[in-house]
């Protein structure tokens, strides 16, 4: 029988999770069973489709729960702090110091862009950070491998491109917040932030998955670097002030 609100368990969806993401990189989507997901995961298969419905959206799922993990993880790299610019905000939302946030203060003060990329004020500097780590969640082997899974999946189910697009645009919230403020304290003109960080999102993303082999190879940390560099250099000649 499948489990219903309340009764629902953090720790078997954990369990369920963990085990399609294995399950889905080693076998692919066609070939993955919800029976050997459950199996794996150690719970019964109604409990499966109890949590997530059915396997399209437990692929989903799993997409976004690898994409979280790796976002949640420590950065790789982070510009110095401490720059003259100031100090009191978060360009992804949350604060630091005064307790404001990119919607509501200047950016660059100091503060954190996400999962400990330090704001310092120099937008050509935190692009470049930002960048960098959306790389690290976009190339790491996992998100890598359920991506390519979904460019061979997509003909057969159409919904995955809705949904993949849909979740990709997660990506670009803190660089559209870092835009925003950089707008509002007059360091950059951008009057479409969601817009100006999809076109950096992607500038960046698509280089590196040629670069690649949509993460079937190697990318030195030079050249993550500099694609990161590159793509914030273009984004900060489009809105300068």
């Amino acid at each position: 029988m499948a489990d219903h609100g309340p009764r629902r368990s953090p720790a078997k969806r954990r369990a369920i999770l963990d085990a399609a993401i294995q399950v889905f990189t080693d076998l692919g989507y066609a070939r993955a069973s919800v029976d050997t997901i459950a199996a794996q995961a150690g719970v019964g298969k109604q409990t499966v489709y109890g949590h997530f419905g059915d396997k399209e959206q437990l692929f989903l799922a799993a997409i976004q729960e690898a994409r979280s993990a790796v976002a949640g993880a420590p950065a790789r790299s982070a510009p110095a702090a401490g720059s003259p610019a100031g100090r009191g905000t978060s360009a992804a939302g949350g604060s630091a110091g005064r307790g404001a946030s990119a919607e509501g203060g200047p950016a660059g003060r100091g503060g954190t862009a996400g999962a400990g990329i330090v704001v310092t004020g120099d937008p050509r500097e935190d692009l470049t950070a930002l960048g960098e780590r959306t790389l690290d969640i976009a190339l790491s082997p996992r998100v890598a491998a359920l991506h390519r899974l979904t460019i061979a999946e997509v003909g057969h189910h159409p919904e995955l491109q809705r949904t993949w697009r849909a979740s990709s645009s997660s990506l670009d919230g803190g660089v559209a917040d870092y835009l925003r403020a950089c707008d509002r304290d007059g360091r950059l003109r951008v009057p479409d932030p969601v817009r100006a960080a999809r076109q950096f999102s992607h500038l960046v993303i698509t280089e590196a998955r040629v670069d690649t082999a949509y993460g079937m190879l190697p990318l030195s940390p030079e050249r993550r670097h500099a694609i990161a560099a590159e793509a914030a250099d273009l984004i900060i000649r489009a809105h300068h002030v």
